[in-house]
């Protein structure tokens, strides 16, 4: 089993986009908005890891020939 690069870019890429607006907006004198674009970027990144490890165990139960 491979993960793709292509998702560990994306996360990395949501990332730098979150602290740059998180950065800016908190220099701005914006920190409610900083800390929800934080925390949104968190809730998205957390769903990918979540489709990701949903895989792996449809994976696993393939494997193992768990049928149900």
């Amino acid at each position: 089993m491979s993960i793709d690069v292509d998702i560990i870019f994306k996360i990395a890429g949501v990332g730098i986009v979150v602290a740059f607006l998180h950065t800016v907006l908190d220099q701005m004198g914006k920190k409610e908005y900083a800390q929800w674009v934080t925390l949104l970027g968190f809730i998205y990144i957390l769903f990918m890891v979540a489709s990701i490890v949903s895989d792996l165990f449809q994976k696993i139960k393939d494997v193992f020939l768990f049928r149900g």
